[in-house]
């Protein structure tokens, strides 16, 4: 499996992963104030989102760079 490929699996993964935070954030919210260590848990795969979002965002205009088209 190449980079991008397993970017993008990774990619699904932690979106996953952090739907289903943001879902027991929003459970753990209807029974009182969510402890800090459940909001501070969306950060972690919301940040590695952000850094292969920005990658697979990237991909297409850099091989296009490296063609020199």
């Amino acid at each position: 499996m190449g980079l991008s490929l397993g970017m993008r699996f990774a990619h699904r993964w932690l979106s996953m992963f952090f739907t289903l935070t943001v879902v027991a954030n929003f459970a753990a919210m209807t029974l009182g104030p969510p402890p800090a260590w459940l909001t501070y848990l969306l950060l972690a795969p919301l940040f590695l989102m952000l850094v292969s979002g920005l990658y697979l965002f990237a991909l297409p205009y850099l091989a296009k760079a490296c063609r020199g088209a």
